[in-house]
C-alpha cells in the first residue's frame, strides 16, 4: 500500500515515520511509527511500533500535540 503522505525523522537510534494512507473501505488514516535499533554487529535488532488514528480523532490528537510541544518551550 502507498501512503499519500511520508514523512521521516531521524533522532539517534531511532527513527520516526509519519505517513498517511487509504485503508481498504477508503477511509483515509495517519499512521505514526517508530523503528529503534539495539545491539551491536550481527546481534542488530529493529523494534517498530505503530498508531494508527483515523479522522475521528486525528484533529482532538494533533490539538493535544500542539498544546504539549507549547509546553516544552515554556
Amino acid at each position: 500500500m502507498d501512503a499519500l503522505f511520508s514523512r521521516t525523522i531521524k533522532a539517534g537510534k531511532s527513527t520516526f515515520f509519519v505517513d498517511v494512507k487509504e485503508a481498504k473501505n477508503n477511509k483515509r488514516y495517519v499512521s505514526l511509527a517508530e523503528s529503534t535499533i539495539s545491539g551491536e554487529g550481527e546481534e542488530k535488532k529493529f523494534t517498530r511500533k505503530s498508531i494508527l488514528m483515523f479522522d475521528n480523532v486525528a484533529e482532538q490528537i494533533c490539538d493535544a500535540l500542539m498544546e504539549a510541544t507549547g509546553v516544552l518551550k515554556e
